[in-house]
């Protein structure tokens, strides 16, 4: 017993978060183009050497899989067609979220069977050897599944996303009624076992307020994107979590990209970090791919401080005010309805009157510094 009390305290110990690292900062998107490709493109992932990118069709439904494209210049790909092996015909199956390793292990959710991640090797547009993933990674309870699985470059670490959709699988339709983020320790070609340290490193990212899904990682480990989700929200945000060793816990996240009811989703770094390609609806509510540079780092204090914002009264029937960490620098304030309507906006106005609202749930955000933050805010 003391020994494992030893062993729990050095892991605490270890595992602090620090708070002095540089989060990458990134310019203005470019959409991409996969010359030939005629349907929606989501959840890509740039291969180790950034000359193939994978991708799925749309994931709400029917028969979603797997596809890729080849290089021809950063912003432009050729579509190939389906990742070979991987192929199932079974209606709804739903094949997506690739992933791979320096050693071309492939990994993929998929909804034909339950657990749901599988591998194989990846050579020539056709994977092999295919098999399920087993291991402590999968939650056994009936609802849960792996939404979302990445393994790291080096191969012996898989960074996953447990998504919870009821027992029948019926009662969180559309979204999860939770999705957290967790990584596993490689015991073999098909198992990873959940490790010690997991809910410690991801106690920052984890937020209970938000659906967490759609990791990466970096290549020395120190950079973790991911998507989150506000609980009964539309605003989807693209984040970014870091730390100083990959003994480190994570940073509380900061926010790349937000674009409310576009949806952005699933970014993923190329091996040198100095791009990201994520998905978004355009204009037409299609899903393309699109790309950011990297152009430098900054400090946690000069993003927008979430850990310090505050709205008030709430609920309220009238007026409620914002108290900003950072309340001299422009920001802009944007109402929207439960569907994602935008109601309101202003700019520097840190009391807004919503007396005219009807009584409900409404969603808040404010725009600082490039930065995105979104609350609920109740009229009643």
């Amino acid at each position: 017993m003391k020994t494992k009390i030893l062993i729990l305290l050095l892991l605490t110990t270890i595992h602090q978060p620090t708070f002095s690292q540089l989060y990458p900062t990134f310019g203005p998107e470019i959409k991409v183009t996969i010359t030939g490709l005629t349907f929606d493109a989501m959840e890509p992932f740039i291969s180790i050497d950034g000359t193939t990118l994978f991708f799925n069709s749309l994931n709400s439904g029917g028969n979603t899989n797997l596809y890729y494209a080849t290089k021809v210049n950063d912003s432009t790909f050729n579509y190939i067609g389906l990742v070979g092996g991987c192929y199932d015909s079974s209606p709804n199956h739903l094949d997506a979220v690739a992933s791979l390793d320096s050693m071309n292990n492939f990994f993929w959710t998929s909804l034909r069977s339950i657990p749901n991640l599988y591998r194989g090797i990846f050579l020539a547009g056709m994977v092999n050897n295919i098999s399920k993933v087993y291991g402590t990674c999968n939650i056994t309870t009936p609802g849960w599944i792996i939404m979302d699985a990445a393994i790291n470059y080096q191969g012996n670490l898989l960074y996953y996303s447990n998504g919870y959709f009821g027992p029948t699988f019926t009662e969180c339709v559309g979204v999860p009624c939770e999705a957290k983020l967790s990584v596993a320790q490689k015991i073999n070609d098909s198992t990873f076992n959940k490790t010690i340290y997991s809910d410690g490193i991801f106690s920052n990212v984890n937020d209970t307020n938000y659906l967490v899904y759609a990791p990466q990682i970096t290549e020395d480990g120190l950079e973790l994107y991911y998507t989150r989700l506000l609980k009964g929200g539309f605003n989807t945000e693209i984040c970014v979590s870091i730390r100083t060793t990959i003994s480190d816990t994570f940073s509380f996240p900061t926010v790349i990209h937000s674009n409310f009811s576009f949806f952005p989703e699933a970014a993923t770094p190329t091996t040198d970090k100095q791009k990201i390609y994520y998905h978004q609806k355009d204009g037409t509510q299609i899903f393309h791919i699109y790309l950011r540079y990297r152009t430098g780092t900054t400090g946690m204090n000069e993003h927008l401080n979430t850990e310090n914002i505050k709205v008030y009264p709430n609920p309220t029937n009238s007026v409620f005010n914002l108290v900003l960490s950072q309340p001299l620098d422009h920001f802009t304030v944007i109402i929207y309805s439960l569907l994602g309507k935008e109601l309101s906006k202003s700019s520097n106005n840190s009391s807004i009157d919503i007396s005219n609202f009807t009584n409900g749930i409404y969603f808040l955000t404010i725009k600082q510094n490039d930065r995105n933050w979104t609350t609920k805010i109740v009229k009643e």
